[in-house]
């Protein structure tokens, strides 16, 4: 299916697009091409996500894109932007590269414009998937107490299990960046990364201040799991958490967080939960001691074919109830991937207090 013309079917009055579940090549599919010939044949239809205004020469609609996207929108050779203009007969203008700004797409007939601009969203969109995420949203559980017995931990763990296949002090979480992720984003300019801090705060007056009523949570860090089917082959090792008053307030706090990112269209969904964990010991540290993975490796599987799997099952057995202390938490960060502030944490783009 070519992205530029996705299939769209017409529900309740509203324009959907079809999304094939697993698509094949064929020869006769190459052969029979169904191009758009003109505006009037063009089957994208007006949609009530984005105004498209009436000009003197014609109509005019502005699309805010953050400007490391705009190469796919230009192309090869500016090969795609030339189709997109052929195809919809619109004129399409691109700010210049690395400059903030707005596509301008113009056209005599308000069709045209509109397919320009549902075919500029889809490529957008399935592009915007496959960007690395910058930020995501974290509890910190850097507190000193928590980092101590961390070291602790590893220390032990480094004593009893360093013959075991895999096992060494290149797998260790930086105590600095201990921490909860709720989950991933993709915030590629000052406008998008704003959108998110206000967000937050949005989250903060509608449900957040309500569900920690003012004060900090108490949370308990205890006991180690893995992430994957067997434990001879762990990838990610984690430390459990659970609120200390044996209520959900933090899990229900996470997922209404994620929901409303979600709903936003700023964060994908991964999970019907959030899965509250704090990383501990991870196979992407080998190469990068600064990785962090998005919620949807949690499966087990391993992002890259060069990652080395350690054998846990003696961490598992003697470390399965190890306390790694209490920590309050008054706060939800908007992290920067790759960062680190004066405390060694990942720097802060907003914050959301909740006490």
């Amino acid at each position: 299916m070519d992205v530029l013309r996705p299939t769209l079917i017409k529900i309740g009055g509203r324009i959907y697009r079809k999304n094939l579940i697993q698509e094949q090549a064929y020869q006769h599919e190459e052969e029979e091409e169904d191009f758009c010939a003109g505006p009037g044949d063009c089957t994208d239809e007006p949609c009530d996500a984005f105004v498209v205004e009436e000009t003197e020469k014609g109509f005019q609609c502005r699309v805010e894109v953050p400007s490391p996207l705009y190469k796919y929108i230009i192309g090869k050779k500016g090969e795609t932007k030339k189709r997109l203009e052929t195809e919809t007969r619109t004129s399409i203008s691109i700010p210049k590269p690395g400059v903030e700004g707005e596509i301008v797409i113009t056209g005599q007939h308000r069709s045209g414009v509109i397919s320009a601009r549902t075919r500029i969203d889809v490529l957008l969109d399935s592009f915007r998937k496959k960007q690395p995420f910058t930020h995501f949203l974290s509890f910190a559980l850097n507190q000193p107490a928590i980092q101590e017995k961390f070291l602790q931990f590893k220390e032990e763990v480094l004593e009893k299990c360093s013959k075991d296949h895999g096992v060494s002090s290149s797998l260790f979480q930086n105590p600095a960046k201990l921490h909860l992720t709720l989950g991933t984003l993709v915030l590629l300019n000052e406008q998008e990364i704003q959108k998110a801090c206000d967000l937050l705060q949005r989250c903060k007056e509608d449900f957040v201040d309500q569900i920690a009523g003012g004060k900090p949570l108490t949370v308990e860090v205890a006991g180690v799991e893995y992430m994957n089917d067997d434990p001879a082959m762990t990838d990610v090792l984690y430390a459990k958490v659970h609120m200390k008053d044996g209520s959900d307030r933090l899990q229900v706090m996470a997922d209404q967080l994620v929901e409303r990112f979600v709903a936003s269209g700023l964060m994908l969904k991964e999970w019907d939960r959030v899965k509250l964990h704090a990383t501990v010991m991870n196979t992407l540290f080998r190469k990068d001691p600064s990785a962090e993975e998005r919620n949807n490796t949690m499966t087990g599987k391993s992002s890259s074919k060069e990652r080395e799997s350690f054998n846990g099952r003696n961490i598992l057995k003697l470390f399965e109830n190890f306390y790694f202390g209490e920590v309050q938490l008054d706060s939800v960060h908007l992290s920067q991937r790759f960062s680190s502030d004066a405390s060694g944490y990942y720097a802060t783009s907003g914050q959301l207090a909740f006490s």
